[in-house]
């Protein structure tokens, strides 16, 4: 009882901290450009954090991670309504969205699955954020515990689960995060003092910046494959969309509720799960109502339950990634890396000192989610016929203007054009990357656990004189050293079974 009071009285806290003017304002900023960012294809919440991680430098650390924290979450409101007005997956988690939202849209149902969408959202948010309040201290009283092999062993867990349940072939996830460990390793080591990997760049020796490599990655790289993409956007579905359309009816209300709980639950589950993503959660949802629903052959028809289980189990999964990242300092995806990254920059550890250390960046992060949910879902009513508009920017007027604020910001910086040249290095080996098809999101993985594992990994060989055995000899370490084990067995297996039954097709 005393760690359920004394949940709420910090968050109580941490809402003194949220409503100040300043934060709150921050906060508003946040979610505002997240939705924003949401509704325009081709500019995601890693680009956006990326284009405005700058901006941070100059701020407190409260309203800054306020801020960044309101995009990532503000654009999962957003991509919904692309998804479900025009049938335009802004970004992956919303695909599933478009199965069943846009022939809802095309049989003059869109609002109500707006409607639903935006209270399914809103649901799952506030259970993911309760769950958040309450799992949090507990697991951080268990994390104090951690010594430096456990350590290395549950960031080992990160860097394994982030390469081998990404988008597409694990094998090209696991060369991405040791891509990734590389460029972390680039700079003066803070053991010997040596510098590594610089090629004689004294600019190279306080490491790659972090901008420079989410911006290129994940900015430049997108831009360079989508250049060809000049047209604007169309639509036949009517756009007019008003308070009274976007109200679900009762008995919509009442089919979508379930599907609602049980996408929920799909996103708390793998929340704390690092390298699921969004995207992972919203299939499986999808595929969970789709198995249990007596008419199947409703979904990809207008299947109100394939709009609400999809958009709940997407935000609950967004709220609960703060968890680990938070908690624990590992993020469970690439966004999460760049806010782990931000919070560094700061001056901040995040891990399970946080909640002592930094009461008000904690309590005050956990307290915003509400209001900044809250904010969208007022937000969201009257600007819909806002969004829409935007989606008919045309491409080439967009990327210029993007390209331009991303060259300003990342000089802005250090005052150096030697990181806008990064940036530009990155982003066309990431187009080649993406072009190849290697995912991106476990390089910014890589990245930012890189030196974390290798101090934690440091520190448990000098303090076991160099017995690699330390780490199968600690309860703690052997138990995620032995998951990690079985994810990369279970990898290869699934692997030598889809090399045996294409083999098979083939002789057949």
């Amino acid at each position: 009882m005393s760690v359920l009071a004394e949940s709420v009285s910090s968050l109580l806290y941490g809402f003194q901290i949220a409503l100040e003017p300043h934060n709150l304002w921050w906060c508003f900023v946040g979610v505002l450009i997240g939705n924003l960012i949401g509704v325009l294809p081709g500019l995601g919440a890693l680009t956006a954090i990326s284009m405005l991680l700058p901006l941070t430098y100059t701020m407190h650390p409260v309203p800054a991670v306020l801020m960044l924290a309101g995009i990532f979450y503000g654009s999962m409101y957003g991509g919904a309504i692309g998804a479900i007005l025009l049938n335009l997956p802004s970004h992956p988690p919303h695909a599933v969205t478009c199965l069943d939202g846009f022939p809802m849209a095309r049989a003059g149902k869109g609002g109500t699955a707006l409607g639903v969408t935006m209270l399914s959202s809103f649901f799952a948010a506030s259970v993911g954020i309760t769950v958040m309040v309450f799992a949090s201290p507990l697991l951080v009283a268990v994390a104090f515990k951690f010594g430096p092999p456990d350590l290395f062993a549950v960031m080992l867990l990160g860097l394994v689960a982030g390469a081998t349940m990404s988008r597409g072939s694990p094998l090209k996830g696991v060369a991405m995060t040791l891509f990734g460990l590389l460029v972390g390793t680039v700079g003066t080591d803070v053991n010997s003092g040596t510098m590594r990997f610089t090629f004689g760049m004294l600019e190279l020796a306080d490491r790659v910046e972090l901008v420079a490599l989410a911006l290129g990655v994940f900015g430049v790289a997108d831009f360079l494959l989508s250049v060809n993409r000049m047209h604007a956007l169309h639509s036949s579905v009517n756009m007019k969309l008003g308070l009274r359309d976007m109200m679900p009816a009762a008995a919509d209300m009442k089919r979508a509720f379930w599907p609602m709980v049980r996408g929920t639950l799909v996103g708390v589950v793998f929340g704390a799960m690092p390298g699921t993503g969004p995207t992972v959660t919203t299939f499986i949802s999808y595929a969970l109502e789709r198995r249990i629903s007596r008419n199947p052959e409703r979904f990809g028809q207008g299947a109100l339950e394939g709009v609400a289980a999809p958009e709940a189990a997407s935000h609950a999964k967004t709220q609960v990634d703060f968890i680990p990242t938070m908690s624990l300092g590992i993020p469970g995806d690439a966004v999460m890396a760049l806010i782990l990254g931000a919070l560094l920059i700061q001056g901040v550890q995040p891990g399970p000192g946080i909640i002592t250390q930094h009461a008000d960046i904690f309590w005050g992060l956990i307290a915003s989610f509400w209001v900044g949910n809250v904010l969208l879902l007022i937000m969201n009513v009257p600007m819909i016929g806002v969004w829409v508009k935007m989606l008919r920017v045309p491409y080439r007027m967009l990327f210029p203007a993007a390209l331009f604020f991303v060259a300003v910001g990342v000089y802005s910086t250090n005052n150096q054009l030697f990181d806008v040249g990064e940036v530009l290095f990155f982003g066309v080996v990431g187009a080649v990357l993406m072009a190849l098809d290697f995912p991106m999101a476990p390089v910014l993985l890589g990245y930012v656990l890189g030196p974390p594992v290798e101090d934690n990994f440091r520190r448990a060989l000098l303090l076991s004189h160099g017995n690699m055995m330390t780490f199968l000899q600690h309860p703690i370490s052997a138990t995620f050293v032995t998951v990690c084990a079985m994810l990369l067995l279970a990898q290869l297996v699934l692997g030598l079974r889809r090399a045996l039954r294409m083999k098979g097709m083939a002789q057949a």
